[in-house]
């Protein structure tokens, strides 16, 4: 039994000493490998950060480290072209953008000049500085009252996983803040119908803790299951993969 598990959250570069990152701990992401784990026909590759709680050494789970959104979908690719997994649980928090460009203010004003800000004239003025500014691999200096970030989109990592493994078992997450429950839960559900996942776990931020966790698993068969901690969340997505699966 093949399973594919991603945990903890990317780590965006804007130059060689600065990063733009989350929260994210990892802490669920080892609870469900712990659980994984304990079946002895289960074979984990585990795709998580330097940062990250990690699960229990266990000759069954193989770590692949990361840093960013890029080598995160880098290591996918390779990892699920090679191997047919029955299981993915994308639970790693992947940042939505990542630094494109970066300077410091009195750089910036002297780069665009006087221009009039429009969305061609700034489309340009990127790709001219880019090309021609060497900031993003070497440390910014200090020596400024503000720093200018151009943040652009990341690739979205879940959209990718169903034509990679068109029969693996797959498991979004879909977190929001402070949000209601009939909002979360609608999120959520547009979120397993576009990325063709089969379960997506939907919780709320104001809603976790070291200790408690709580979430609903939804099934693409419109069923609706509820935890409250890491490790109820944990055996729900085991046992609901297991019985996607049709193991006992």
């Amino acid at each position: 039994m093949n399973i594919l598990i991603t945990a903890g959250g990317t780590t965006e570069k804007i130059d060689q000493v600065r990063a733009i990152t989350n929260h994210s701990t990892g802490r669920l992401g080892k609870q469900i490998a712990d659980a994984f784990s304990n079946n002895p026909e289960a074979i984990i590759d585990y795709v998580t950060t330097k940062n990250s709680v990690l699960p229990e050494p266990s000759d069954a789970i193989h770590l692949h480290m990361i840093e960013s959104t890029h080598d995160l979908l880098t290591i996918l690719e390779t990892l699920l072209q090679a191997k047919t997994y029955d299981a993915i649980i994308h639970s790693m928090a992947v940042s939505d953008f990542t630094p494109s460009l970066s300077l410091s203010k009195e750089h910036f004003i002297e780069s665009f000049g006087t221009n009039k800000v429009t969305e061609t004239s700034f489309d340009n003025w990127l790709t001219q500085t880019k090309q021609a500014d060497s900031n993003s691999v070497k440390k910014i200096s200090s020596d400024t009252d503000q720093l200018v970030i151009v943040l652009e989109k990341t690739p979205k990592i879940i959209s990718y996983l169903r034509d990679w493994q068109p029969t693996a078992c797959i498991v979004g997450f879909k977190l929001l803040v402070d949000v209601s429950k009939e909002h979360l839960l609608k999120i959520a559900q547009q979120s397993l119908v576009k990325n063709q996942t089969d379960f997506i776990l939907a919780n709320d931020l104001t809603e976790i803790s070291q200790e408690h966790h709580h979430g609903y698993l939804l099934a693409a068969d419109g069923t609706i299951a509820e935890a409250f901690t890491k490790k109820e969340i944990a055996d729900l997505i085991v046992a609901n993969v297991q019985k996607n699966r049709g193991d006992d």
